[in-house]
C-alpha cells in the first residue's frame, strides 16, 4: 500500500508505444522497468501472452520486449504490459500491403521510422503518479490523404488513477480550411468545459505547418473520482461540423488486494486547515469503527489542498453564489459569470420574498430564479391544482403571445410549462404565471459563455515617440474586456493618451507617442483569462554600422563615400568643409535604407577636402578625407625601362582594405617604352584562420599569426567579376562584390625589352562576423536568468566591438531586443521576464563592418523562483520524546508548484540543523519523533519546488521537549447531553472528545457494571474514547458512565441510550355501539410500547364488498372513538393501528365480524312555514373603531352592517366620497365592510365615515385613522385588533404583489358576518 500524503510511483521507466506496421512484417514492442528483477506480464485481450512460435518474448535486467512475428489483421488490437501495479495499454494496428503501396507514409521526424517502437504517443497507464499520456490510442504526425469528417485523430476512452493526470487530443486536418477550426469540449450533455478551465483543467492548441493539422488538447490534472463520465468533443468550420464522443474511468488509488484492514479502520488526527496527518507508526492514529459502515473512499491523506477547491464540473448557479456572497463581490462576481445588467439584476433579487402562504390554485410553484447559458434553452414550469385552469404567462409585466418558436407552451394533465429557446439577452427579466387572481413569479439570469482568448499579445520594444498597438483576439465578437498596465485599469478617463479599439473579435489598445513611463506589463482582461504582454521603451539611439573611410583617387576617376546607420528612417546633410555640399551632375547623393552615399564623378584637385555627414536629430558626425593622387609623368627618352608610378615609400603599399560586396578597383599607372606588358598574379596563401575577440586598444603583434606562400594564380581575364583592363598609360584591376577569397597579395609586374618593374598590393576584405553558436542558459531564477555565448569562429577581419542579445516568448515569432548598448563581455543576466513563460535566447555579433546573422535559439526555459516561507508555524503539542508543529502554506507559491516541505531542529545556541524527515512532505503538519528528553530544541520549516528552496520560518522561542502536566476533562458534546434515541438494528457510534496529559485512564460502566460482550466495543485515542455497537437492541438501553482520571484526579460523564422500535398492535378492538350512520369502537392500548410513548392510534374502516381499507382517524389519542358518515345498508370492518416515534405498527387489531348499518324506515314529512316580512333599516352591529397604523403598510377598516333589502355602502374621508379613487379598495362580504387602503402615507390620515342605505332608512358610523412613521427595517409589525382588523403586514404576498383581502383572519369574520346577522 503507497505511504499516505505520496502519490504511487509508475514501475516503468520507458513505456511501449502504439504502432503501425504493414501485414507481414515483425511488430516489436519494448519496455523498461525501474529497477531489476520486476515480473512483468504482456497481455491481449486481458489474456496472458506466453512465448510461441507467433510470440516473441525476451528479458534482459530492466529491458523487455515482446514481438508480433509475420502480423496479419487478426492480430490487430489492444495489447497490454503489467508491472506491479502499473499497467501500460497500447495498440497494433496493420495495414494491408496494397493500401501501403497506394497511400504515402506521412512525414516522420529523421529518429523515428515506420512501425518502430515509439511512432505514436503512449496510450493511458492505469498509474496515478505519471503523467497520464493523451487518450488517443493512435496518431500519426501527417493528415491522412482521405480523413473521416474533420478529425484526423478523434479522442479516444482513457483511464487514470485518482489524482493522476491525462490528456485527451483531436487532430483536425487544416488543409482545406481558409481559417481555424472551432474546438469545443463537453462533459455529459451540456456542460461547456470551457468555462470550468483552471487549475485542475486546461485547454491547448497549437497549428503544425508542415502537415497543416490543428491540435487540441484537454488536460485534467489531479483527477478525481467525480471526473469519470461520459466527454464530446465538437469540431465545426464555416460550412462543416463533427463530433466524437469519449469516456473516461477514475480508478481508485488503493488496489483491493493492497487494502489493510486496520488502515479501513483507522481515523487519522486532525491537523490545522482541515488537512490529515497519518503516520507510518502504529501510534500514529486510532481505529475508526465509523469507517466500517460507509463505503471505503480514498483518505483526505492522500488529496492536495488543493482538491479542496475542485468540484464536480456543473453548472455553477449564480442565484445561489449572489446570495451567499457579501455586497462587496457583486461586481467581481456578476464580470466572472457574464452578467452585463448589475443594477437591474439587483433590484430585482431585492424585491423577490418567498410566498409562506400556502396556494390553493398551485401545487408547486416556480422557483425564485433560474439560470441559463446564452443560446440554450429553459423550461419554466408549475402544477396546477385544477387540470381544466385557464394559464396566463407575462414577461415584465406584458402577456407572451405565441410567435414562431421562440416559445412553446405545453399543457399535459395539471402540468404547464413555458419553454424559452434560444435564449438571448433580451430574455433576462422577470417572468409571472397568472391562475385566475394568484400568481408565481421568478427571475430568468442569462449567463453570458467565458469570453476565451484565441490569440493572445505580443512583447513590444519601441523608441520614444514610435506608435505602440497592441492586439489581442478574442472568442466572442463585441465582448467586454478590461485593459490593465501593471495591475492597473485603464479607464475612459485617460483616452487622452490610451485609445481603444474593437474590431469584431480583434481589441486594440494603441499609444500614439510612446514615453519611458509607458514601460511596464499589459494584460487584457475577459471573464475566461487574461493575456499578458511586455512593453520596453528605448531612448533614441542611433548605431553606426559602417563609417565612411578615407579615399585616395586619381583624376577622372569615381569617389563614393558610404555609410550604414541603424535607423532607414533617419535622414542627413553632406558637408565639404564644413559647408552643405549642394548635389548637381557630378555630384550625387543617395539615400537607401539604412545605407547613405556620395558620389563624385569626375575627380578634381579642388575636390580634394574633408567631407562630413551629419544624420539630422543626432548629436553625431561622420568625416572622412578625400585625397587626390596626382600622377606625374616625366620626359624620358626612348627605350625607357618600364615603371610603375605608385606612391609607396620603399616600394611596399599600405594594406588596401575593402568591405565585403563592394567593388574594388586597383588603378596602376605605368610607362615604358616601348609600351611594357603587365602581368597581374594573386599569392596564394594558408594561414590560420582567427576567432573573434572583443575589440582592443593594444596594437597587434605582426607576427602573432604566420602565412606561406604556396603558389601564384595568374589573373588574365578581361571580362567578368574579376578582370584587368590596360591600356598605354595605366592597368586596371576590377573584383565586382568582393569576397573573402579576394583577400591577399596581388604583384604587379610590367616589362618590356629594356627592363621590368613590380609592386605588390596587400588586399583585405572585411566582413561582418560569423554567427555565434546558441547561447546556454544557467542560473534561471524568478524574473531573470544567466545568458552565456562564446565568440565567432570568424570576426569577419575587424575586431568585435560587442554583441546584441534578443529574446521571445517560445510559441510566439516576435524577438525583443535586450539591449541598445553592445554588450563587451561574454556573459549577461537577462531581467524583467514572466514567470512560468517559456521563453527563447539568441545573439548577434557586432562589429566595424555591421552586424551578424543571428546565433541558433537556446533551449527553451521557463523563469521560475522557489517559494516564500511558509506562515503561521506553532508548537502544537509536545510530550516527553515528540513534538507536533503545524503550519500553513506560504502566501507564495509561484509557477514551479510546491514540491513539499523539510522541517529541521537544532539545540539551542547550536548552528548544526538535524533534518527531522529525510524526504520532503507534502503535509502541513508534522509529528517529530525520537527527542531527547529536556532539551531546548528551535524548529524551521522550509518549502521545496522545482526552482529550489525557499526561506525557512523558524520557530520564535526554543521549545522544551517534557510533557506537561494536564487535568483530565471531558468535553461531551451538546448532543450527548439528553436522552440519545436509536431505533433497534441502527449502529450507535458515540465519539467524546477529552483533555489531559499525560494519557488519561479511561473507563465505562453501565448501570454501574464494567461493560461486557462481544457486540459493544470501546476504542480510546490520546484525545478521544468511541463507544461503538453494530447493531443496537433493546437490551442495550440504560444509563452509561465514562471516567478520565489520570492518578488521584478524574472527571466524570453520565450518558443516557434508549433504543427504540415499532409498538406492538392494540389489543381487544370491539364494536360497542351501532346507531344511525355511526359505529362506537374500544381497544385497549398494546403491551409493548417500543420502548417509548405512544403517540396515537390510526383508524381505518373498509367496506365489506371492496375491502379497500381508507383512513378515518390519525394520531387519535384516546383508545374509544366514533367512526361517522357510515353508507347505510353496507356492511363494514374497522382496524386500528399504533404508532410512536419510529411509526405505525407492523399489524393492526381489527374486528372479526363486519359491522352492517340498517335502512331505517322513515317517510318524509314537508314543513310549513309562515310569511314574514324581513324589512329592516340598515344598523352597524360592529362600527368602525379608531386606529393608528404605520405609513407604507396596508392598512383595512372593517365593520359590519345589517338591514333588508341590501343597503348601499359608501365611504368618505373627510367628507369627500372614495369611490373613484383607485388607491382605496371596498369589498362587501355577507355583511362585513372593508376598506382597504394601499400603502398609506400621513396625508391618508382624518376621518372615515362608512354611510349604509336602504328604503327603510339610512345609518352611518365613523373613526379616526392617524398614519405613523414607519418602523425600522429589523423590527416587523404584525398587529391585529379586534373590531376594527386594520392589518399591518411586514410582508406583503409575493404572487399578488400587494394586500389580499382572504388574509383577514377568519374567526374575527366570523365573527362580524354573526353579528351582522
Amino acid at each position: 500500500m503507497p505511504e499516505p500524503g505520496k502519490k504511487p510511483v509508475s514501475a516503468f521507466s520507458k513505456k511501449p508505444r502504439s504502432v503501425e506496421v504493414a501485414a507481414g512484417s515483425n511488430a516489436v514492442f519494448e519496455a523498461e522497468t525501474e529497477r531489476a528483477g520486476v515480473k512483468v506480464r504482456w497481455q491481449r485481450g486481458g489474456s496472458d501472452i506466453s512465448a510461441s512460435d507467433k510470440y516473441g518474448l525476451e528479458a534482459e535486467g530492466t529491458r523487455y520486449t515482446l514481438t508480433v512475428r509475420d502480423t496479419g489483421s487478426t492480430d490487430q488490437g489492444s495489447y497490454a504490459v503489467i508491472a506491479g501495479s502499473s499497467k501500460v495499454k497500447f495498440d497494433l494496428k496493420v495495414i494491408e500491403k496494397e493500401k501501403v503501396e497506394q497511400t504515402p507514409a506521412p512525414a516522420l521526424p529523421p529518429t523515428e521510422a515506420p512501425g518502430a517502437p515509439g511512432a505514436l504517443a503512449p496510450a493511458p497507464e492505469l498509474e496515478g503518479s505519471s503523467p497520464s499520456p493523451k487518450g488517443s490510442s493512435s496518431a500519426s504526425v501527417g493528415a491522412p490523404d482521405d480523413p473521416i469528417g474533420l478529425f484526423v485523430e478523434r479522442p479516444q476512452d482513457g483511464e487514470v488513477t485518482t489524482g493522476g493526470s491525462i490528456t485527451f487530443s483531436a487532430r483536425v486536418t487544416g488543409a482545406s480550411l481558409l481559417k481555424p477550426p472551432i474546438v469545443k469540449w463537453f462533459k455529459g450533455k451540456w456542460v461547456d468545459l470551457s468555462s470550468k478551465v483552471g487549475q485542475h483543467l486546461q485547454l491547448h492548441d497549437s497549428y503544425d505547418r508542415a502537415s497543416k493539422v490543428y491540435l487540441f488538447e484537454l488536460h485534467i490534472t489531479d483527477a478525481q473520482a467525480t471526473f469519470a463520465g461520459g466527454y464530446r468533443c465538437e469540431v465545426s468550420t464555416k460550412d462543416k461540423f463533427d463530433s466524437c464522443n469519449f469516456n473516461l474511468t477514475v480508478h481508485e488509488a488503493v488496489g483491493p488486494g493492497d487494502l489493510d484492514l486496520r488502515s479501513a479502520f483507522r481515523r487519522t488526527s486532525m491537523a490545522g486547515g482541515g488537512r490529515r496527518i497519518s503516520d507510518s507508526h502504529e501510534d500514529a492514529g486510532t481505529l475508526d469503527f465509523s469507517s466500517l459502515l460507509k463505503k471505503r473512499q480514498v483518505s483526505d491523506s492522500f488529496r492536495t489542498p488543493r482538491d479542496a477547491k475542485l468540484e464536480a464540473p456543473a453548472e455553477e448557479d449564480v442565484w445561489e453564489i449572489l446570495r451567499q456572497a457579501s455586497p462587496s463581490e457583486y461586481e467581481r462576481i456578476a464580470f466572472q459569470h457574464g452578467v452585463t445588467d448589475l443594477r437591474g439584476m439587483l433590484k430585482r433579487l431585492k424585491g423577490i420574498r418567498r410566498d409562506e402562504k400556502k396556494s390553493t390554485a398551485f401545487q408547486r410553484k416556480l422557483e425564485p430564479a433560474y439560470q441559463v447559458s446564452k443560446g440554450h434553452k429553459i423550461r419554466l414550469a408549475v402544477e396546477l391544482a385544477d387540470p381544466d385552469a385557464d394559464v396566463k404567462w407575462l414577461k415584465n409585466g406584458q402577456e407572451i403571445q405565441m410567435s414562431g418558436s421562440k416559445y412553446i407552451f405545453e399543457s399535459i394533465g395539471n402540468k404547464r410549462t413555458l419553454t424559452i429557446s434560444q435564449c438571448s439577452l433580451a430574455d433576462d427579466a422577470a417572468y409571472q404565471c397568472i391562475v385566475g387572481s394568484e400568481k408565481c413569479s421568478t427571475e430568468l439570469f442569462v449567463k453570458e459563455p467565458p469570453v476565451l482568448i484565441t490569440r493572445p499579445l505580443e512583447d513590444q520594444m519601441v523608441m520614444v515617440g514610435q506608435r505602440v498597438e497592441f492586439e489581442c483576439e478574442v472568442s466572442e465578437e463585441g465582448a467586454q474586456v478590461k485593459w490593465l498596465k501593471d495591475g492597473v485599469e485603464l479607464t475612459r478617463e485617460e483616452t487622452f493618451k490610451y485609445r481603444f479599439k474593437k474590431d469584431g473579435h480583434k481589441h486594440h489598445l494603441i499609444i500614439n507617442e510612446a514615453t519611458l513611463e509607458d514601460a511596464g506589463h499589459y494584460a487584457l482582461r475577459t471573464s475566461g483569462g487574461q493575456a499578458l504582454a511586455e512593453l520596453i521603451v528605448q531612448e533614441k539611439k542611433l548605431e553606426v554600422y559602417q563609417s565612411i573611410a578615407d579615399l585616395t583617387v586619381g583624376a577622372k576617376d569615381q569617389a563614393v563615400f558610404k555609410c550604414e546607420v541603424s535607423d532607414e528612417n533617419v535622414r542627413g546633410v553632406w558637408l565639404k568643409n564644413g559647408k552643405e555640399l549642394v548635389p548637381d551632375s557630378r555630384i550625387k547623393v543617395s539615400h537607401i535604407g539604412r545605407v547613405h552615399k556620395l558620389t563624385i564623378d569626375d575627380v578634381t584637385p579642388a575636390d580634394e577636402a574633408d567631407y562630413s555627414f551629419v544624420p539630422e536629430g543626432f548629436a553625431c558626425n561622420l568625416s572622412a578625407k578625400l585625397h587626390f593622387m596626382e600622377v606625374k609623368i616625366d620626359f624620358v627618352p626612348r627605350q625607357e625601362p618600364p615603371k610603375i608610378h605608385l606612391d609607396c615609400p620603399g616600394r611596399v603599399l599600405d594594406t588596401i582594405i575593402v568591405v565585403a560586396g563592394n567593388k574594388l578597383r586597383l588603378d596602376v599607372p605605368i610607362s615604358g617604352d616601348p609600351a611594357p606588358t603587365v602581368i597581374w598574379q594573386k599569392s596564394i596563401t594558408q594561414g590560420n584562420k582567427v576567432p573573434a575577440q572583443p575589440a582592443s586598444d593594444a596594437p597587434e603583434d605582426p607576427g602573432a599569426s604566420e602565412e606561406w606562400v604556396f603558389d601564384k594564380k595568374l589573373l588574365y581575364e578581361t571580362e567578368g567579376r574579376v578582370r584587368v583592363e590596360t591600356t598605354k598609360d595605366r592597368s586596371v584591376f576590377t573584383v565586382e562584390g568582393a569576397e573573402k577569397e579576394d583577400e591577399g597579395v596581388y604583384i604587379v609586374t610590367v616589362k618590356n625589352p629594356v627592363g621590368e618593374d613590380q609592386v605588390n598590393l596587400t588586399v583585405k576584405v572585411i566582413d561582418v562576423p560569423d554567427a555565434p553558436a546558441a547561447p546556454k542558459i544557467s542560473n534561471v531564477g524568478e524574473d531573470s536568468c544567466t545568458v552565456q555565448w562564446e565568440p565567432p569562429a570568424y570576426d569577419g577581419g575587424q575586431p568585435v566591438l560587442g554583441y546584441i542579445l534578443e529574446r521571445k516568448k517560445k510559441k510566439s515569432y516576435r524577438w525583443m531586443r535586450l539591449n541598445f548598448d553592445l554588450l563587451r563581455e561574454l556573459t549577461h543576466e537577462a531581467q524583467r521576464m514572466i514567470e512560468g513563460v517559456v521563453y527563447e535566447m539568441r545573439v548577434y555579433a557586432v562589429n566595424a563592418i555591421g552586424m551578424s546573422r543571428p546565433s541558433p535559439a537556446s533551449q527553451p526555459f521557463m523563469p521560475i523562483g522557489p517559494p516564500s516561507e511558509p506562515t503561521h508555524l506553532a508548537v502544537e503539542d509536545v510530550s516527553d520524546t515528540t513534538v507536533s508543529l503545524k503550519w500553513r502554506p506560504p502566501e507564495r507559491v509561484g509557477a514551479g508548484g510546491l514540491d513539499g516541505y523539510s522541517v529541521e531542529y537544532c539545540r539551542e545556541g547550536c548552528s548544526e540543523w538535524v533534518a527531522a524527515l529525510q524526504e520532503l512532505t507534502e503535509c502541513t503538519s508534522l509529528l517529530v519523533k525520537d527527542l531527547p528528553t529536556g532539551a531546548r530544541l528551535l524548529f524551521r520549516v522550509q518549502a521545496h519546488n522545482v526552482a529550489g528552496s525557499g526561506p525557512p520560518v523558524t520557530t520564535k522561542e526554543p521549545v522544551t521537549v517534557q510533557e506537561i502536566l494536564q487535568r483530565p476533562r471531558l468535553q461531551l458534546p451538546r448532543h450527548l447531553r439528553q436522552t440519545i434515541q436509536r431505533k433497534v438494528g441502527e449502529p450507535v457510534n458515540l465519539l467524546i472528545p477529552f483533555q489531559g496529559k499525560p494519557r488519561p485512564q479511561v473507563i465505562w460502566t453501565k448501570e454501574g457494571q464494567p461493560l461486557a460482550g462481544e457486540d459493544v466495543s470501546i476504542r480510546n485515542s490520546p484525545t478521544d474514547t468511541i463507544l461503538f455497537i453494530r447493531a443496537a437492541r433493546r437490551t442495550h438501553s440504560g444509563t452509561y458512565q465514562l471516567t478520565v482520571s489520570i492518578e488521584n484526579m478524574e472527571d466524570k460523564a453520565t450518558l443516557e441510550l434508549q433504543v427504540i422500535e415499532k409498538p406492538s398492535p392494540p389489543l381487544d378492538i370491539r364494536v360497542t355501539d351501532a346507531w344511525g350512520f355511526n359505529v362506537a369502537l374500544e381497544w385497549k392500548p398494546p403491551l409493548d410500547d417500543g420502548n417509548t410513548e405512544i403517540w396515537g392510534y390510526t383508524v381505518q374502516k373498509a367496506d365489506k364488498k371492496t375491502l379497500e381499507w381508507f383512513t378515518v382517524l390519525e394520531h387519535y389519542h384516546r383508545t374509544h372513538c366514533v367512526v361517522s358518515e357510515l353508507i347505510v345498508g353496507n356492511g363494514y370492518y374497522f382496524r386500528v393501528f399504533s404508532h410512536n416515534v419510529v411509526g405505525l405498527s407492523d399489524t393492526a387489531a381489527t374486528t372479526k365480524e363486519p359491522v352492517f348499518i340498517p335502512k331505517p324506515g322513515i317517510k318524509y314529512q314537508a314543513p310549513s312555514y309562515k310569511a314574514s316580512d324581513f324589512s329592516e333599516a340598515p344598523r352597524f352591529t360592529r362600527p368602525l373603531v379608531n386606529r393608528s397604523v404605520i405609513a407604507g403598510y396596508n392598512a383595512v377598516l372593517c365593520c359590519a352592517v345589517r338591514g333588508s333589502p341590501k343597503p348601499k355602502i359608501s365611504w368618505f374621508k373627510n367628507g369627500l366620497d372614495l369611490g373613484k379613487d383607485a388607491r382605496f379598495r371596498m369589498f362587501c362580504k355577507q355583511g362585513v365592510l372593508t376598506l382597504e387602503i394601499r400603502k398609506p402615507c400621513p396625508f391618508d390620515g382624518g376621518v372615515y365615515v362608512c354611510k349604509a342605505t336602504n328604503l327603510q332608512g339610512e345609518a352611518q358610523c365613523e373613526c379616526r385613522l392617524e398614519v405613523r412613521a414607519s418602523s425600522p427595517p429589523h423590527s416587523p409589525l404584525s398587529r391585529t385588533v379586534p373590531g376594527a382588523q386594520i392589518t399591518e403586514d411586514t410582508e406583503p404576498n409575493s404572487c399578488t404583489g400587494g394586500y389580499n383581502a382572504k388574509n383577514t383572519d377568519k374567526k374575527t369574520q366570523h365573527k362580524l358576518l354573526k353579528d351582522s346577522q
